[in-house]
């Protein structure tokens, strides 16, 4: 039987994940998930990509979400009681304009501190209006794009298997910061097929391919970069014909908010054709 084997959500964005048993799903995703993210001064959107100490960011969040607290090896910790209604500030990410409200002057100077450029926090304010593209069009917070990314395990270990080949080691599933890992399906890249996704008491539909970036090449636990792989091995064989980009997982939208949990059963209503 396919089941969800992995549930991870990620309150601040680009910084560490938390693992859960259970969770509720709303329109944006896991509860809490890319509720944050930290900014430049000039509210740009700040990422693994030029600043990989953010996988050193641990979070922990209330369950209400009034609570924030942040730790860092070598930094301690800052405790944020989460402002949802003060002022709002311009926030880019890739881009493209939105809004955010300011957690304030101690968590900046924290954040700054760690990772060694001005930076500021901000959160989605509640009237965050955004609609994501896809085959299903959804919302979410922070995140790249669509509210959820499921990755399987069967998808992992044929990347695994490949990086053996080239006498890499393998990589944990960590590196691709999913949302939801299914195991039990026997062909790699199944999450590829299911347009739509029944998990406990949510539904998914299909919404897009992820196309993956240099984020995967930074160690989540240590928050180095580690060098060309995954992404020169996935070139080889999962490059998308009509993005270029190298993909890996899928990323779906919220179709029915409920609670999943791990060991429910992946059932999927309705199959498509994979098409890289």
């Amino acid at each position: 039987m396919a089941a969800v084997v992995e549930l991870t959500y990620y309150p601040v964005k680009g910084c560490a994940g938390i693992t859960v048993v259970e969770a509720e799903v709303g329109a944006a995703g896991l509860a809490h998930d890319r509720s944050f993210m930290v900014v430049s001064e000039d509210g740009v959107y700040r990422t693994q990509r030029r600043h990989p100490r953010l996988a050193l960011i641990a979070p922990e969040v209330e369950e209400d979400g009034g609570r924030l607290v942040l730790r860092a090896p070598g930094a301690g910790e800052v405790s944020v009681t989460v402002d949802v209604s003060g002022a709002r500030r311009d926030v880019t990410l890739f881009g493209n304009p939105f809004r955010g409200i300011d957690q304030g002057d101690e968590v900046a100077a924290w954040l700054t501190d760690v990772l060694g450029e001005p930076s500021r926090l901000v959160r989605v304010p509640p009237e965050h209006h955004r609609v994501t593209d896809g085959r299903t069009p959804g919302t979410s917070g922070y995140a790249d794009s669509c509210p959820l990314l499921v990755v399987s395990r069967a998808s992992l270990d044929l990347l695994n298997l490949r990086l053996g080949e080239q006498g890499a080691p393998a990589l944990p599933m960590d590196r691709f910061r999913p949302n939801i890992v299914i195991g039990g399906w026997d062909e790699p890249h199944t999450e590829d097929r299911a347009l739509h996704l029944t998990l406990g008491g949510a539904e998914l539909g299909y919404a897009k391919l992820a196309v993956r970036c240099a984020v995967t090449v930074v160690d989540q636990e240590t928050g180095l970069r580690t060098g060309p792989e995954p992404l020169r091995t996935l070139a080889r064989y999962r490059r998308s014909r009509e993005s270029g980009g190298v993909v890996f997982g899928a990323k779906f939208a919220v179709l029915r908010s409920g609670k999943v949990s791990v060991g429910d059963e992946a059932v999927v209503g309705e199959w498509g054709t994979a098409e890289l």
